[in-house]
């Protein structure tokens, strides 16, 4: 399979889930297309960086940013709370996978192994929650130096 047909994949796929997810938790028809674009651009930020050889924790950091990002563009431009593009856009970067494997190590009574994965879902989750602070954080900065900056022409 060619680079370009797994991108086409990659990229459908995490819209049609984002997408779905946001219907499923019903958000407002006008904000599903924009949903789908963040959690696209949130997992192929993280898909390039962990096929190019990065971290996972560090794909899920940048793949985070990058839809808190996009989360924040569509709030303005939507005139819509980011959260709601910010909680289906995650779906796709959730360690869904791994979680299950801890629990099914746990079952098996391979506790080691349930652990090492367990310790994997805690660090994943980290990494996406240091994303959407950064983007907070990154945010409130833009906000104050843009109040600043207007206040001191006037």
């Amino acid at each position: 399979m060619t680079l370009l047909t797994k991108l086409i994949i990659q990229t459908i796929f995490s819209y049609l889930a984002t997408t779905a997810f946001a219907i499923c938790i019903n958000l407002p028809r006008r904000a599903l297309n924009a949903c789908g674009i963040c959690g696209t651009a949130g997992w192929l930020t993280y898909w390039c960086l962990f096929e190019l050889g990065s971290g996972r924790m560090v794909a899920n950091l940048m793949g985070s940013l990058v839809l808190g990002i996009m989360g924040l563009y569509f709030a303005r431009i939507k005139k819509m709370p980011a959260i709601l593009f910010n909680i289906p856009g995650i779906v796709p970067l959730v360690p869904g996978a791994t979680a299950y494997q801890a629990v099914y190590e746990m079952v098996l009574g391979s506790v080691d192994k349930a652990i090492i994965y367990t310790f994997r879902v805690v660090l994943v989750a980290g990494a996406i929650a240091v994303g959407f602070m950064l983007t907070s954080l990154l945010s409130e900065i833009l906000t104050h130096f843009r109040q600043h900056r207007s206040t001191s022409k006037s």
